[in-house]
């Protein structure tokens, strides 16, 4: 029989004892577990470059993984802790802020629940560390096999929180409008725009840059070159070679580029 995975992702970092003090809880209630990191590294607060990062990661676990997410801006305040099974089947615990939009975009949800009931948390919850008194054991008590309905009060899939993520816009000459979402560690900006082909030609601007077409790998361009590519999860982005293009081009989250299609 294969030993359960829960996966974590959170904006703690690894300086603290937040991380190691939710894997001994986990381990305490389902110590067969095997603990996956995603990431530690999301910026405080920042939901959605979480949830993101967990829309990446998570279709390639197998089915049945409890994956544990805390970027939790809302902690102590009325939002919900939740679980949910998706019908993969996959298990996510996580607060209700949207941080599963993008996950469950894909994989749809089957039941979630409001998790109330205190026999499946710690027995003293602290205001704000919720990852540990409520998500961390909740999480352990999927893995071991707990029914999900057992955990709390049934929520309708359509009420839980859903992420406002900006899409794409097309103006009315056919130019795109795309946002950054996300900046990995190489400092790669990672657009919303999916090319629709893997083939189409593209001219991209920024304030400071302009591209006239798509390279295939970051050696088609000289070292400290900027160029703009189809990522591995299917999204566009920029990169600058051997560099930072974050740093270079001073793009952030949230800022815009110009996509123009060739026919």
């Amino acid at each position: 029989m294969s030993r359960p995975v829960i996966t974590l992702t959170t904006d703690f970092g690894y300086a603290d004892a937040y991380v190691g003090a939710m894997k001994g809880v986990i381990l305490g209630i389902c110590p067969d577990s095997t603990l996956v990191d995603i990431s530690h590294e999301i910026p405080p607060q920042a939901v959605r470059q979480a949830a993101y990062v967990l829309s990446a990661a998570a279709p390639y676990f197998p089915p049945k993984t409890v994956h544990l997410i805390v970027v939790d801006p809302g902690v102590g305040t009325s939002r919900r802790p939740i679980a949910v099974e998706t019908q993969r089947p996959a298990y996510y615990v996580a607060p209700d802020n949207g941080v599963l939009s993008l996950a469950v975009a894909g994989d749809p949800v089957r039941q979630a629940v409001h998790l109330t009931d205190p026999r499946f948390q710690r027995p003293e919850v602290s205001a704000t560390f919720h990852g540990r008194d409520i998500f961390a054991p909740v999480a352990a008590h999927l893995a071991a096999g707990l029914d999900l309905h057992e955990l709390g009060e049934p929520i309708r899939p359509s009420d839980l929180t859903a992420l406002p993520v900006p899409q794409p816009v097309q103006h009315a000459n056919g130019t795109w409008q795309a946002e950054i979402m996300h900046i990995d560690h190489f400092g790669n900006l990672i657009t919303n725009f999916v090319p629709p082909s893997s083939t189409i030609e593209l001219s991209i601007s920024t304030d400071n840059s302009y591209l006239p077409g798509i390279a295939h790998t970051f050696a088609d361009v000289m070292p400290g070159e900027l160029l703009a590519y189809i990522g591995s999860s299917g999204y566009l982005e920029l990169a600058v070679r051997e560099g930072n293009a974050h740093a270079i081009t001073g793009l952030g989250v949230g800022d815009s580029i110009q996509i123009e299609t060739q026919p």
